[in-house]
């Protein structure tokens, strides 16, 4: 692993990079400089033809407790302000667009930005002590940014019911409103994760980078244009080497040989 004094990089392993926030003493704010080495890293793994998934994970007690407040107790005004909100949209447009899935393995409190990432991932499954909140209205502040991952991952009601009321939810409910795909015990929770990332890993890249890209551009379609467009989507898919050679495999009933191409 490769560490610096806020972010833990681990390179491709098996197809599968890691990334540790690594600020525990202020559970893993999202400051400036944290955003700014998430998005170079993000960027790096997108174009990194080894790494076929990525994991994010916080270090000490929790994944990430969102904006570092007393950092934004200190800038200077709208630009500084700006300047980070933009920053943080960036880093979730980058994950977004990523060409690899993206899982995050949750501890501890996700919390604001730190919810928002856990919902910006294509992924989530944590402990079954892990807690999730957008506490902003608490403090004045609400949670404008974070309620753009959160509503395109749980429905209106929910949504709202968390932006309004500010109070933790348990990783039990998370999953049932659709926030993570599951939980485990604390014990059980990187093998679980490597599981997942494993089947990921063995899959063609090509082919999940198209269906990763499609599954984000239909979901802001009408349904029509989302079918028209899709439909395009697999006849590409179908000129696709991995696609022919996929086929071939499951007919022959053999394990393919991905080419990524």
């Amino acid at each position: 692993m490769k560490e610096t004094s806020n972010i833990i990089v681990q390179s491709s392993n098996n197809g599968i990079s890691r990334i540790k926030l690594n600020e525990p003493g202020t559970y893993n704010a999202l400051s400036l400089n944290t955003l700014k080495s998430l998005i170079k890293i993000f960027k790096i793994f997108n174009n990194d033809k080894k790494t076929k998934v990525i994991i994010i994970e916080g270090s000490g007690k929790g994944f990430s407790a969102g904006h570092n407040l007393k950092e934004i107790k200190s800038l200077k005004g709208k630009a500084d302000y700006q300047k980070l909100f933009n920053l943080c949209s960036e880093l979730m447009m980058n994950i977004v667009h990523n060409s690899k899935p993206v899982i995050a393995k949750v501890h501890g409190a996700a919390f604001a930005a730190g919810c928002q990432l856990v919902a910006t991932c294509d992924l989530a499954l944590c402990t079954k002590d892990a807690i999730f909140a957008t506490p902003g209205v608490n403090i004045g502040l609400f949670c404008s940014t974070p309620m753009v991952a959160l509503s395109r991952n749980v429905n209106r009601k929910r949504t709202m019911k968390m932006l309004l009321m500010g109070e933790p939810i348990t990783a039990q409910h998370a999953k049932k409103i659709g926030l993570i795909n599951d939980y485990f015990d604390s014990s059980k929770l990187e093998e679980e994760v490597l599981k997942l990332a494993k089947t990921i890993a063995s899959k063609s890249t090509k082919i999940i980078k198209m269906g990763k890209e499609a599954f984000y551009k239909q979901l802001e379609m009408p349904l029509d244009e989302a079918y028209k467009y899709t439909s395009k989507v697999m006849c590409e898919n179908m000129k696709i080497l991995d696609a022919q050679e996929g086929i071939l495999a499951y007919l022959e009933k053999r394990v393919p040989n991905w080419k990524n191409k």
